[in-house]
Formats: structure tokens, sequence, C-alpha cells
């Protein structure tokens, strides 16, 4: 494989490119570091700093490196700035990952792979227990709005010009690399095992839990948390999937287990050894109850099951954030 991943050097993307030279396959990284790390690609890859909204480029890089596969990650991804700057995401998630999309058609390459997400669901349906691919789409938010428009258009786009697509809808993304050396890192950071392990590290000097008065079994909301290291597998699965020809589409990426704010606070408490400092405030806009993810079709169609748990997630995550601490 030689794969281009847009957004590289950020969480996700620059997992999948560490994955991607182990496994013996050549990657490029385009990454405008607006959000992303440098430091955090893969010194095997090549990296190229640029915008996916420059088409002179991306044909460049596509051409030049003989790129059979693209794996875009390039996006913004805060739910709460997507609901209070909306704007921003139809800009830089759908007008920028449209122009990639164009310029990916005068070249060679006919397999992408879209970094999507479980936000493009909304809340589940009374007594829907997991999430599958068919359940109705009602974004709670900009950024998830964003995301299912990229969907549609892919949709399109494969319909008329031939391009193999998949959409990996990811539950919660978290963990790290486990020899320690990647780790997930956003500025400011959002996302609440990391901010749970910051708790613990004594680097914040508490965890807000935001609201306690959702419809679960402790009033806070359920996520499905995904291993980091497992997403990775997933998309290699995915482009190998579309690169034999076989029907691409839309792919849960969950465990199909739930957990709440409060057991991974509890969890986070046990695997580092100390009591986390923890406020509370109101909900946030935008944040469904629960959401948990049906990966059957991943499991049948792309052979691809997650292998990691709650206590391996947090313990890699834990361990690239304190090497010694273990």
């Amino acid at each position: 494989m030689r794969a281009l991943v847009t957004g590289g050097a950020g969480y996700i993307g620059s997992h999948l490119v560490r994955h991607l030279v182990d496994e013996g396959a050549h990657a490029v990284v385009l990454d405008d570091l607006s959000t992303g790390f440098a430091d955090a690609v893969d010194r095997r890859a090549r990296f190229v700093e640029g915008d996916i909204r420059d088409p002179a480029l991306v044909r460049s890089v596509i051409e030049a490196e003989r790129v059979d596969a693209v794996f875009h990650f390039a996006a913004r991804i805060r739910v709460d700035e997507s609901v209070k700057d909306p704007a921003k995401y139809y800009r830089d998630n759908v007008a920028a990952s449209l122009a990639l999309f164009d310029a990916i058609l005068s070249g060679p390459a006919r397999v992408v792979v879209l970094s999507s997400t479980a936000a493009v669901y909304g809340d589940p349906d009374p007594g829907v227990a997991a999430l599958g691919e068919d359940h109705p789409k009602r974004p709670l938010n900009a950024y998830g709005e964003s995301k299912l428009v990229l969907e549609g258009a892919l949709a399109r786009y494969g319909q008329a010009y031939g391009l193999r697509w998949a959409a990996l809808r990811y539950f919660n993304a978290a963990g790290a690399h486990e020899d320690g050396s990647l780790r997930e890192r956003h500025e400011p950071e959002t996302h609440l095992v990391p901010i749970a392990l910051e708790a613990a590290a004594g680097e914040r000097t508490a965890l807000t839990v935001f609201g306690r008065d959702y419809p679960t079994s402790d009033g806070t909301c359920v996520r499905d948390y995904v291993h980091v290291m497992d997403l990775a597998t997933a998309h290699v699965a995915a482009a190998r999937h579309l690169a034999a020809g076989r029907p691409g589409g839309a792919f849960n990426l969950g465990t199909g287990r739930g957990s709440s704010v409060a057991e991974v606070i509890a969890c986070v408490e046990r695997v580092t050894g100390r009591a986390l400092p923890v406020v509370d405030a109101a909900r946030r806009p935008g944040d469904a109850s629960v959401l948990v993810a049906s990966a059957e079709r991943a499991e049948r169609e792309l052979g691809w099951r997650p292998t990691r748990d709650l206590d391996a997630i947090v313990r890699d995550a834990w361990r690239a954030r304190r090497p010694r601490a273990l």
C-alpha cells in the first residue's frame, strides 16, 4: 500500500501512520499543523506541511508518491466549538474536504477512507441499545453534520466517478500506542480520558463532569470507548477491502460496550491508584445521552474486531503520559 494520510500529524492519524509503516506500507503525511504535531509523525514516513485545500499540492503529492489509498483525517473535531461556530465546520470540514476529493479525482488514487464519527446519529431512538449503521441520522451539532455531508458526497462521487470509499464512524477514540511513544494531544484538550489522566497527574486542578441528570444508570453520559490502535487496524482493513473491489459504505467502529463518565473516572482511579478531584457542571449543548456501537458490519465485511478494553485504553494512555508511573 502507498498511502496519503491527511491530518497524519494528529491523534488518530499519527497512530495509523505508525501502524502503516510497521506493516511495511509507504506513507506520506499531509498536514498544515494547525492542530497536529510534527514530532508525532513517524520518521519513516514522508511529511509534507500543507493544506488539503491546495489542489496543486494534493495532486503533486499523489503523483510523486504514486499514492493508491487516501486516509482522510484532516478536520475540526470539537463538538462544543461546532455549536458555537458552525461556519468553521462547514468551511474547514466540508468545503476543504470537497476540494481534496476533487483533487484526488484527477490522479490515480481511487480508494478513500474517511474519518467519520458516531456524532452523525444524534440521540438514539428509544429502546435502541447499540446503534447500527442504518439507524436514523439526526446530528446534534455541526461537527456531526459536517461528517454526514461528506459521507453523502463520497457516495455520490462513488456513483459518478468510480471512487471507492468507506466512512469509518468512530465512537469514542481513546488510548495510546502500547510502547508509550505516541499519545493523545489536543490544545485545548477536550476528551475525557486524557483530561482525567491530567487530573490524576496533578496537571489539572479538577475534572469537570458535565451533567449528572442524563437518563442513564448513574446519570452521566455513556460512550463506547475504542482503542486508537484498534482504529488503526480498522483503517487498513477498510482500505484492503476496497482495493479488492468489495463494496464500501459506512462502518461503525466501537466495542459494543458502553461506559459512563463515572465508570471511566473509576477506571482511571483504579489504574493510576490516585483519587481524582471532580467538580460538577451543567450539561454541554450538543451532547447525546448514550452512544454505543453495533460494529457487526465491520466484523462481517472487514474482518475487524476490537481487541482492547477500557482498562487497556487507560493503562496505555497513562503509560504514554507518565512512562515511569507504572
